[in-house]
């Protein structure tokens, strides 16, 4: 529960300082320095919501197009378009066959900002393979009129294979000034699997960073001597489903902790994030993560944690005219807050907090369309998957 917009306007400043109402910890960890985690609650944003698009099946990306159109993808394994008024094409053909058991499917959807001139859209998802299944990413080129992808190549495909077809991770988002894509990878959950995210001769729970084209491991990531897979930027993650990059090109994660401890990082070449060894939630079953402590020394500490967890979905920094408190704030999708998670940011720390639209939905994913209202993406099955615009209320 949270103050209402009438309660929080007339409250005294003191009392308005206070961190956002979000229930009683799973875990008692102190945080490691002061602005880890419940910041003061940001002033309250009013807000109406629209909707764009209704009778998706589970939508979990979007991406923005540059004549103001979408793509999106519904995670049984279809691409749709969207045009500026809400209509939504038939399926997009040639799209890769997807494993959507669980939480498998047709997950990210992204394109970079010369897409008028490439028509080069990019994919993650998950992949069965023999012996398991996996986090892939993809590229192809999309046809003029939008109904069909060609040239579809995989850039990446997470080793070894899984028997558990959940934590996918995936998000991929692009290196400013580079031909690189970094992409998100999950470390499926499973006792046996998620050890894997220390291990260096896999890609489980790791940040992944290629070239955007070929798949091909730049000479100067942190592994390519060899000391680990060429292709691992930072390692010890648990299940990101949210990246971006924010206005001064530095790249930013978040991810889903178990009971208690979601992670917004700041990954850095070569850094060790901690998942299993330590974390600031406790397993589902009550017991303590790995050494049951929440910090450790050679692992790195998360700029910001929840507990209890928002359950993070997509993010994106906010650039845009119509929010003008919201300049260079994260916005975050909240699958079981229910809302728009915004932080606002100072020095690489979070100052504030805000819940915006709150029971909206389970939100996978955050857009800034071009006029600078936000569209999120409800995860839910058909009919009810959707997608909704945030403006200011009149």
């Amino acid at each position: 529960m949270r103050l209402t917009l009438a309660i929080a306007f007339w409250l005294p400043v003191a009392a308005c300082a206070q961190p956002v109402q979000q229930g009683e910890p799973n875990a008692d960890f102190e945080p490691a320095f002061p602005e880890q985690t419940r910041a003061e609650a940001l002033p309250e944003t009013a807000v109406s919501v629209e909707d764009f698009v209704t009778g998706l099946d589970a939508p979990w990306g979007i991406a923005f197009l540059p004549d103001g159109t979408t793509l999106v993808t519904e995670r049984p394994g279809r691409l749709r378009h969207v045009a500026e008024d809400g209509t939504l094409s038939d399926p997009i053909a040639g799209v890769p066959e997807v494993d959507a058991r669980r939480q498998g499917g047709l997950l990210d959807v992204a394109v970079r900002d010369d897409f008028a001139d490439t028509r080069r859209v990019w994919l993650t998802y998950a992949k069965a393979v023999d012996g398991g299944t996996v986090t892939a990413a993809a590229t192809g080129l999309l046809s003029e009129d939008a109904t069909e992808l060609t040239e579809v190549t995989d850039i990446f495909v997470q080793d070894p294979p899984s028997q558990n077809p959940m934590h996918y991770g995936s998000r991929i988002v692009f290196e400013p000034g580079t031909d690189n894509a970094f992409i998100t990878t999950g470390e499926h959950s499973a006792e046996s699997d998620r050890v894997l995210a220390q291990d260096l001769d896999t890609t489980y729970g790791k940040v992944i960073r290629v070239d955007a084209v070929t798949g091909e491991a730049p000479d100067d990531n942190p592994f390519a001597d060899g000391s680990g897979v060429d292709t691992i930027w930072s390692y010890g993650h648990r299940n990101m489903q949210g990246a971006a990059i924010d206005p001064d090109g530095t790249l930013w994660t978040i991810e889903h902790g178990p009971a208690g401890g979601d992670e917004l990082n700041m990954p850095e070449p070569g850094l060790n994030y901690g998942w299993p060894e330590i974390s600031y939630g406790i397993n589902y079953r009550g017991t303590p993560v790995g050494t049951g402590d929440a910090v450790m020394e050679g692992m790195e500490q998360p700029v910001y944690y929840w507990d209890p967890v928002i359950a993070p979905g997509g993010m994106m920094f906010y650039e845009g005219d119509m929010f003008s408190d919201w300049q260079g704030d994260l916005l975050i999708g909240g699958l079981v807050a229910g809302a728009v998670v915004r932080l606002s940011l100072e020095d690489g720390l979070v100052t504030g907090e805000e819940r915006i639209a709150e029971g909206i939905g389970r939100v996978r994913d955050v857009e800034v369309a071009p006029d600078g209202s936000v569209l999120v993406l409800i995860d839910a099955p058909a009919p009810n998957g959707g997608i909704k615009r945030i403006v200011p209320a009149e």
